[in-house]
């Protein structure tokens, strides 16, 4: 395989389809992957649409670890090389704590969390072999800030960022870039799926709820093209010395630097006050 070669995960929808799309037609060759293949006509569209050849989808589940192990070793093998890494699947788990379960919260790591750090492990021979490659892990501006409500896919962001912060300095000596991308609200279907299940009838905080996902509907319909994330997952891919992170979406440098400079209590406010 003459051209580069990116493997993404989660690509029946959202970020990971955009970034397929985007990646194919900057001149890289893509795997594109996703947990269940019965939902890949949205992206063979997109494949129509735009006259691409440059991609080929896989079955991955990637809380199935050993299946991820062999996925990637595979691809390897039959293509010689991944030069790009783009760590996409996940959910967003919703609910107050009180009424989840530990299960939800597992769940919600085996995904977002683990479910990365397998694919990743994959992989990180390979390109420490070969002295070269990018590892793009999609965190989320929940990776920096808490927001109720979303505490198992806020906790699994966090445990993102500081993941790849250690990995980063594991891989520079070999050449390999971990960089993370921190997006703000999107128009995807992460908070209509996670939320979109919780039944507020049966908990105590069925008012504030209720607020939330009032809020969470009011914001994804404003919210910006997701193709933004997809063109600077591109911009990180083809960069020769990328950073390790990556903010983008509205209010989410402003954000994170808030957090920093702001007393706590001023945050609170801010968010229990909208």
């Amino acid at each position: 395989m003459t051209k580069p070669v990116a493997f993404i995960t989660g690509t029946s929808s959202g970020f990971g389809l955009l970034a397929s799309i985007a990646l194919a037609g900057n001149g890289y060759y893509v795997v594109a992957s996703m947990r269940n293949p019965e939902k890949k006509k949205a992206l063979e569209e997109a494949i129509h649409r735009q006259q691409i050849k440059e991609i080929e989808m896989v079955p991955l589940d990637v809380t199935k670890h050993e299946e991820a192990t062999a996925t990637i070793q595979e691809v390897i093998k039959r293509l010689g090389k991944i030069d790009v890494l783009v760590n996409n699947a996940g959910y967003a788990e919703g609910g107050f704590v009180e009424d989840l379960s530990i299960e939800d919260f597992r769940r919600q790591f085996e995904t977002n969390f683990f479910g990365t750090i397998a694919v990743t492990k994959a992989v990180l021979p390979h390109m420490r072999r070969q002295r070269t490659g990018k590892i793009i892990n999609i965190s989320s501006i929940s990776g920096k800030i808490g927001f109720p409500a979303l505490s198992p896919y806020v906790s699994s962001k966090h445990a993102l960022e500081g993941f790849s912060e250690s990995l980063r300095l594991e891989l520079l000596p070999y050449g390999v870039y971990v960089s993370l991308i921190e997006p703000g609200s999107y128009q995807t279907e992460i908070w209509s799926k996670g939320l979109g299940k919780v039944h507020t009838g049966e908990s105590a905080y069925e008012k504030e709820m209720a607020k939330i996902i009032r809020e969470v509907n009011h914001i994804s319909q404003s919210a910006a093209d997701p193709q933004e994330v997809a063109d600077l997952i591109v911009q990180v891919a083809n960069t020769k010395h990328p950073k390790l992170r990556y903010p983008v979406g509205k209010g989410v440098e402003s954000g994170i630097f808030l957090k920093h400079l702001l007393p706590w209590s001023w945050i609170e406010r801010r968010i229990l006050q909208r």
